[in-house]
């Protein structure tokens, strides 16, 4: 799988591996740090803004591996599937449900643009989250073609059960405060999935349905300081780590 990093906050400079995938021109680095209206909420000029960088860089669909800098740019999810031309799933690792409705506007947003993909993508089958807390599954609007698997169900449900929900070819999203704080530091609050448990999920969906591509976001805040687990050297070199593992995981499903 190719890789591609959409910089906006500046921080995969800090990380070793990612870096040295960059200067090495083993992935494609798009520079969107200078596109305004992105943080958290991304405004119709940006969201064209930013199709225009990835047109020109000669993306013109989903495939390959796509990192996309913290929590709050998890819209570009959306973004990517709207490259998608042809009937799949998409399976989302995630703390949150991101499927709120816009504040104002009909507005992009990492905490909506679930929603988004479900009203707008004709191609989309069905959308399964995974590590959810259970209290915001409680909070959220049912959906005909959402299904969720809560935090709590992790360690109950067997990998082939969660495969034989879907039908279709695959578009995962990974956002890394599903998993512990032992695994990733995050600019979310985090669950407390394991790496090992979130690459079995993935092998076993992957044994039966083809998959498009991979989006991973979930890095630390760009004004992040320290929190009771990291200093913001140790947040980094964790979040390098985790990224390193699960790119060469996804290398060889």
């Amino acid at each position: 799988m190719s890789i591609t990093i959409c910089n906006f906050s500046n921080v995969y400079g800090n990380q070793p591996y990612l870096e040295g995938l960059r200067l090495s021109g083993n992935a494609t680095w798009l520079d969107l740090s200078g596109i305004s209206g992105t943080d958290c909420y991304c405004d119709d000029e940006a969201v064209q803004a930013i199709k225009a960088e990835l047109n020109k860089a000669g993306h013109n669909d989903a495939s390959g591996i796509h990192f996309i800098d913290n929590g709050n740019y998890h819209y570009m999810s959306k973004i990517w599937t709207d490259m998608v031309q042809e009937p799949f799933s998409l399976v989302v690792f995630d703390h949150h449900p991101d499927m709120q409705e816009p504040r104002f506007g009909d507005i992009l947003s990492c905490g909506g643009w679930i929603k988004k993909v479900l009203n707008e993508n004709k191609f989309i089958d069905i959308v399964v989250l995974i590590g959810v807390a259970d209290h915001l599954v409680e909070e959220t609007t049912p959906h005909d073609k959402v299904s969720f698997i809560r935090e709590s169900e992790l360690s109950q449900i067997p990998t082939d059960v969660i495969a034989n929900t879907i039908q279709s070819t695959l578009y995962i999203s990974i956002d890394k405060d599903v998993l512990s704080p032992a695994f990733a530091a995050t600019n979310w609050d985090q669950g407390s999935l394991d790496i090992a448990t979130l690459k079995e999920i993935i092998a076993g969906l992957a044994a039966s349905h083809k998959i498009i591509g991979v989006d991973i976001c979930g890095e630390r805040a760009r004004d992040f300081a320290s929190d009771e687990s990291h200093s913001v050297q140790e947040a980094d070199a964790l979040n390098d780590r985790t990224n390193r593992e699960l790119v060469d995981f996804l290398q060889n499903l």
